[in-house]
This record gives C-alpha cells, sequence and structure tokens, in this order.
C-alpha cells in the first residue's frame, strides 16, 4: 500500500514550465489592469501569484525585456518657476559649451542628443522605444 500512494503521488506531480521572457512580460502587463489582481491573473495561466509578484519587481527593475536589461525610466519635467527662471537668465548670460548625451539600447537603438535639441521630438523617440 505504501507503495501505490507514492506512486500515485508522483503522477499528480505538475511538471515545470519554462516561460519566455516575452510571456512572463504578457503575464505581468495584465497584472496592471485597472480593477485585476494578480491572483486571478496567476491562476488563468496556472502560476503561483508568489511568481508572478516575482515577475513584476523584476519588470519593475527592467528584468523582463528581451536580449538585454534595459529598461526606460520615466522622464518628468517640473513646472516653470523661480528658480528656473533665474537659471534660464544666468545660462543666457553665460551660454554653457555645447555637448550631447548618448542613450544606447543594446540590440535596439542608439541615440545622440545635441544640446538644443527639440523636446517634443526626443519625447516622441522615446515613447516609440518604449513599445
Amino acid at each position: 500500500m505504501f507503495m501505490v500512494q507514492i506512486e500515485r503521488l508522483s503522477a499528480e506531480r505538475r511538471v515545470r514550465r519554462r516561460r519566455s521572457l516575452a510571456e512572463k512580460r504578457r503575464i505581468v502587463e495584465l497584472t496592471f489592469e485597472p480593477g485585476v489582481s494578480v491572483a486571478q491573473v496567476a491562476q488563468a495561466h496556472g502560476v503561483n501569484a508568489n511568481q508572478v509578484f516575482t515577475w513584476r519587481r523584476a519588470f519593475e527593475r527592467g528584468e523582463l525585456v528581451e536580449g538585454g536589461s534595459a529598461a526606460l525610466l520615466p522622464v518628468v519635467v517640473p513646472a516653470p518657476c523661480k528658480i528656473r527662471n533665474d537659471l534660464e537668465d544666468l545660462l543666457q548670460a553665460h551660454p554653457a559649451p555645447s555637448g550631447a548625451i548618448h542613450i544606447e539600447f543594446p540590440g535596439r537603438a542608439m541615440i545622440s542628443v545635441e544640446s538644443g535639441a527639440d523636446p517634443a521630438l526626443l519625447r516622441s523617440i522615446l515613447e516609440s522605444l518604449r513599445k
């Protein structure tokens, strides 16, 4: 009887399934929908809720990206204020030397932003790379 019980337990054992980064990302993105719980999404996809929470943390750190661990970070432009106006006056009186920022998304894109670049165009480019 003891042997039969062991065989039955091993037959009922679930097989571990390997999920691709894209599949993990898709499952995690479902959990961000309004009114959806992590437990519901996990159960619908046959995953333990704790595993989905682990994937969410990895997603937030930018680790669920194909080909590397690059992630876009939100850019916040503060509202105009007195200090900013004073700074602009100072910069106009003493212009800074020209410069550039180089942003690389390994395997995806490389962006060079020169001083004086159009902020709306830069935002559009960065948002298009987010998708």
